[in-house]
């Protein structure tokens, strides 16, 4: 399991803005967009997904 907010971190280090939303949060660059579920801590499939999607390098 992941944390949230390191993963929201990683995210927006990738130069994602926050652009909020109901249950997710929406994250958005040109041309890209993925979204976050609100929850404490989340499944590492789906953090390795939201990862490949933003274009963030595998974890050490």
């Amino acid at each position: 399991m992941v944390k949230r907010r390191d993963l929201v971190k990683e995210v927006e280090a990738q130069g994602l803005k926050n652009y909020g939303g109901a249950d997710h949060d929406v994250f958005k660059k040109p041309g890209f967009q993925t979204s976050i579920p609100r929850h404490r801590e989340i499944d590492e499939g789906l953090a390795r997904a939201i990862r490949k999607q933003a274009g963030i390098e595998k974890r050490p």
